[in-house]
């Protein structure tokens, strides 16, 4: 039956982290490097005790908004939610394992904000300590709702990690004053936030209260957008032209803002990258608790439009930085591309939210492309540097160099931002990744992820255990072994077989079983049986290295290729190539070897080719010239994972590289 013919469709349930245990050596040490390094360096850097990173000046303006302190606000418009991404982090961290010390200082905070909190329940410190008279009257521009989603979505995180109220109860009360404030009836602003991320939580205040006030609410905000006469355009006109950051302005880019349409007839991913893959995480939620087919349709839609048409092969999103947007179709330059690390972390979230509602592998396969590639390449491997683009080749003379088109790349990850949206980011999703994993529908368990480790999960009225032990990202080879809590029970085990992948074997208990169409499902393998305790599935993914090419209409790439192994996208860096890496090619026919090796990069998998390369040093000093061009030598390249880019100091990278016929 189509899941859309019931009232509602069946949407899997979260799962809870003090479920999940991650016992991977890959993601172990970045899970470790965010609870170690990451979350300790962030808290204090929002408390401006970090030299070399720039002013923060979040939790001071807390202290300043609770009369704590005297001062003047400092930092963006929306500086509130790097502290509310940060306490969101720690609440995953502490649903996973208890730590005391760091839930104090969690709990001191939690107590500032209270604090800081308005008698009717307003909460953002921009306006409660710089312009108490402006509240609501620019939310084209000043995130005022976008700060309320952050503190909401903290706030929940907080009470499902600890059971404690407070900053729930905080959250309640903004959310409730915002109900009041927002809406088509008589009296209430019929308007929506520049920048979403309320819709989303919204839904999860839902989920944890079970209020329909929430959910509803959430709604209101997506069916509003793009509705006219335009919000925006009358907003600006009531503040005569004037712009929160230019002066003035004579109209809003309503496509920027996702806001030129309402959002069912929205069919083509444009503007702002991370307004949209928040919007359409709240679309799907929506949809899904609401059982409104249109507004899942819409999804469908610009899920399309995004992963055939407007994605990076590392799972970047955004392609221009003029408005950190998206822009045509197949317009993905390399060397200015945008691709915020942000939009990537929006697209797993949106990604994930299909996946509850209708399990099919493409959107797994989309998150883990995301995950391996752009989201962990967002940041060092020693936890205290951060991408905010993420280009796909880059020459350091360029960067810097005079010509402004690449003013926003940067050769090498930078300590810290003004505008700090990426690092809490990583840290809240990296600290949550054992949400991702599993996912139960029906009487399926659905595995989405190849991580190591353990998890409990309820399936057909009882309790699973499942173990996981593998060597991926490296190793195609998994083991899963099977616990259910009764003797026997009776359900399916789903494992994805990814898109990379074109040859797989399983056996459960040693048996060999066929992967004919018996057992595909929407890109997985099912397995039904009668489980009894200790049953092992292995599953053995072939993960040779292949080659990719670009659809045609992506100009930049015509005549080159990338080379994919497993979940990783690979480039070539200058550490182990030299400069000009634009004279390399590699012929059609060269071998490429995938090799362990241990160093400065910790324990990764490098691939050698057997590569030419034009000698630069054999031309002669003319800029043009009639004569032919001096011979190929030969050389042999590395190719690293993108996501390590970056480690060995300043240097060209490229990921697409010239192919010879």
């Amino acid at each position: 039956m189509d899941m859309w013919q019931a009232e509602k469709p069946q949407r899997s349930e979260r799962v809870s982290l003090n479920k999940v245990r991650i016992q991977d050596d890959f993601w172990n040490y970045y899970i470790n490097l965010v609870r170690d390094v990451v979350v300790p360096y962030q808290w204090e850097v929002l408390n401006d005790r970090m030299d070399g990173a720039d002013p923060s000046g979040a939790v001071r303006n807390f202290r300043i908004a609770a009369g704590l302190e005297q001062g003047d606000f400092y930092g963006f418009v929306f500086q509130d939610t790097d502290v509310a991404k940060w306490l969101e982090a720690v609440s995953y961290m502490l649903e996973a394992d208890r730590n005391p010390e760091l839930e104090e200082i969690a709990d001191q905070m939690i107590d500032i904000i209270g604090q800081a909190q308005q008698e009717d329940g307003y909460l953002d410190t921009y306006f409660i300590v710089k312009e108490p008279d402006k509240r609501w009257t620019n939310l084209t521009e000043c995130h005022e709702l976008y700060v309320a989603g952050h503190m909401i979505e903290a706030g929940v995180a907080y009470y499902r990690a600890t059971g404690k109220r407070k900053l729930l109860d905080i959250v309640c009360r903004f959310a409730d004053y915002i109900d009041t404030v927002f809406g088509t009836e008589p009296g209430k602003l019929a308007g929506y936030d520049g920048h979403q991320e309320i819709e989303l939580a919204l839904v999860k205040l839902y989920e944890v209260t079970q209020n329909e006030r929430y959910l509803r609410l959430g709604r209101y905000f997506l069916d509003q957008r793009g509705q006219q006469p335009f919000f925006f355009e009358q907003e600006l006109k009531k503040r005569n032209g004037k712009s929160f950051w230019s002066g003035f302005e004579e109209h809003v880019d309503l496509t920027y803002h996702q806001s030129h349409l309402p959002v069912r007839q929205q069919e083509k991913a444009a503007g702002h990258a991370v307004r949209l893959m928040y919007m359409l995480t709240g679309m799907a939620d929506v949809a899904a608790l609401t059982g409104d087919k249109s507004l899942f349709d819409a999804c469908l839609k610009l899920w399309d439009n995004i992963v055939t048409k407007q994605m990076y092969i590392t799972g970047g999103v955004g392609s221009t930085s003029h408005g950190e947007a998206f822009s045509f179709d197949y317009d993905l330059p390399n060397d200015t591309v945008y691709a915020e690390t942000c939009a990537s972390i929006g697209l797993i979230f949106f990604a994930h939210r299909m996946l509850k509602i209708t399990p099919e592998s493409k959107y797994a396969d989309v998150m883990e492309r995301a995950l391996y590639n752009t989201v962990v390449g967002g940041m060092a491997r020693d936890g205290k540097h951060f991408f905010y683009v993420n280009p796909l080749e880059v020459d350091p003379k360029a960067c810097g160099g005079g010509n402004h088109k690449f003013d926003h790349v940067k050769p090498v990850r930078r300590e810290w931002f003004g505008c700090a949206c990426c690092p809490p980011n990583v840290a809240r999703l990296l600290s949550s990744l054992g949400e991702y994993i599993y996912t139960v529908q029906d009487q399926t368990i659905y595995t989405h992820l190849y991580i190591g480790g353990e998890a409990e999960l309820k399936v057909g009225g009882g309790t699973v255990a499942l173990k996981q032990t593998t060597d991926y990202p490296w190793d195609g080879r998994i083991a899963i072994e099977v616990t259910p809590q009764s003797r026997q029970t009776d359900f399916t085990l789903a494992l994805r077989l990814p898109d990379w992948c074109s040859d797989a074997e399983l056996r459960v208990n040693g048996e060999p079983c066929p992967l004919d169409n018996r057992v595909m499902k929407n890109g997985y393998i099912t397995v039904h049986r009668n489980w009894n305790a200790r049953d092992i599935v292995e599953l053995r993914l072939e993960m040779p290295v292949v080659r990719v090419h670009s659809h045609p209409l992506v100009r930049g790439n015509i005549g080159k290729v990338a080379l994919q192994r497993g979940p990783f996208v690979y480039c070539l860096e200058q550490a182990d190539n030299g400069e000009n890496l634009h004279e390399l090619v590699l012929p059609k026919t060269a071998e490429l070897t995938a090799r362990r090796v241990d160093g400065q990069l910790g324990s990764i998998m490098t691939i050698q080719a057997e590569a030419l390369r034009l000698d630069e040093k054999k031309w002669n000093d003319a800029l043009y010239s009639t004569a032919e061009l001096p011979p190929m030598e030969q050389m042999t390249a590395t190719f690293i994972p993108y996501y390590a880019w970056a480690n060995r100091g300043e240097g060209e990278m490229t990921v697409w590289v010239r192919e010879q016929q």
